[in-house]
């Protein structure tokens, strides 16, 4: 067996030997933990097989790209990887390979959480200067969701607003909506259909927890979402030539899938997709969940007023501060467990003041609403700037970064 098959035949078993581990819940519809540092990422990465990125394969990353590692990627936000290695090979040998990321548009607005991947993957377009795909899953939030297929692809074109104002290559990038796409290419269709058949209930039993009450739409798509990695399904931007393969920058409760994707890949002959995991962004209320689209006071959403940003940090901002601010000056506040320290661990782009601000924090030197307030200018800067570059997209140019065509690469 195959070590991703073994991956997949394991991925819902989390070492149930080890009553710590089961306190951590990550699949693609729920994440939980118990403790208040949130999850345990070193136990995730071993009960996934993934291998954790360190600092060899950051130096070698920067040696390879000639440039600083992204802020995500050095401060350990990208932190596990599968075949990361691979990809790096094929750049030094400038082989090709594509980049594919995604979104399940399920509500209009996104929040700063859901800009993590895509600020990270335009860093790597930067970095590699290679294709991109994004898949907008509006099929499955009709499968999920109690939403009509109108209203998800509706919110797929709204999310590709968002996509776009992160300053997407056009000429290198192609969004589409599943519900588009499917109808547009017969190959992509027949590599949805090869996966699927590759695949068995039992087996997407296993992996995604599917019970006999649901659909048989959700049982269906998984195998969607991993056609994707493959490009064969993109033949006028890859030539029709099904032997490119792709990294995938997502968050780690998605790597279910391509676990998936990874055990079929080579009975089909194609190459199994390569993958860099995120760590998730908190709630606004503690690390114990991610930040949450659904509720609208555990998210700072990118359509949010600059009033609206400063009463939810305020109010609703966990904080590992003292009880008191004599205890505070004392004992210091505590860095694992405060919302807005690890805010600005995903937003604040200088190192040297993050540190500063750490060692403050810690020393008690700093409090937690001066903590609060430097985030408050920060986050209200990034969604002022976004909602400012997002106005500037139309519908008009969403249709031109949805159409399929071919991509200014050769293959």
């Amino acid at each position: 067996m195959s070590d991703d098959a073994k991956d997949v035949a394991s991925c819902r078993d989390p070492l149930k030997g080890e009553e710590e581990e089961e306190e951590d819940i990550v699949d693609p519809w729920k994440v939980e933990s118990k403790s208040a540092k949130g999850v345990d990422y070193d136990k995730l990465i071993k009960r996934f097989g993934s291998s954790k990125i360190d600092d060899d394969l950051i130096a070698r990353f920067e040696k390879a790209t000639k440039r600083p590692a992204h802020p995500l990627l050095r401060r350990g936000i990208f932190f596990s990887h599968r075949d990361l290695g691979f990809i790096l090979d094929r750049y030094e040998k400038r082989e090709p390979f594509f980049l594919y990321t995604g979104r399940g548009p399920s509500s209009e607005a996104m929040h700063v959480g859901h800009l993590i991947p895509f600020i990270f993957t335009k860093w790597l377009q930067d970095a590699f200067d290679v294709p991109l795909v994004i898949e907008l899953t509006d099929d499955e939030k009709f499968f999920w969701k109690d939403l009509t297929l109108d209203e998800t692809h509706h919110l797929a074109v709204e999310n590709s607003k968002d996509i776009i104002a992160v300053g997407f290559d056009q000429k290198k990038t192609f969004i589409f909506a599943d519900t588009d796409y499917i109808s547009q290419s017969k190959e992509f269709y027949r590599t949805v259909c090869q996966i699927q058949k590759l695949v068995t209930f039992n087996q997407a039993r296993a992996i995604f927890g599917f019970t006999d009450s649901d659909s048989i739409g959700k049982i269906a798509f998984p195998a969607i979402q991993a056609a994707t990695s493959f490009s064969a399904g993109f033949p006028l931007i890859f030539g029709g030539r099904p032997d490119i393969p792709c990294l995938i920058p997502c968050a780690i409760d998605q790597d279910p899938y391509f676990r998936m994707t990874r055990d079929v890949a080579p009975r089909l002959g194609f190459p199994k997709p390569a993958l860099i995991h995120s760590t998730f962004i908190p709630a606004l209320q503690g690390a114990q969940t991610k930040m949450s689209g659904s509720d609208p006071n555990s998210s700072v959403y990118l359509t949010d007023s600059p009033d609206a940003i400063a009463h939810k940090i305020n109010n609703y901002a966990f904080s590992g501060g003292g009880a008191t601010l004599d205890e505070h000056k004392k004992h210091g506040g505590n860095c694992d467990i405060d919302i807005s320290y690890k805010y600005l661990s995903f937003f604040l782009e200088d190192d040297a003041e993050l540190e500063k601000i750490r060692r403050a924090y810690s020393g008690g030197e700093m409090t937690t609403g001066e903590l609060k307030k430097k985030l408050i200018v920060i986050l209200q800067k990034i969604v002022a700037d976004h909602q400012q570059r997002r106005n500037a997209v139309s519908n008009e140019l969403v249709f031109e970064y949805m159409k399929p065509r071919k991509l200014n690469y050769d293959y």
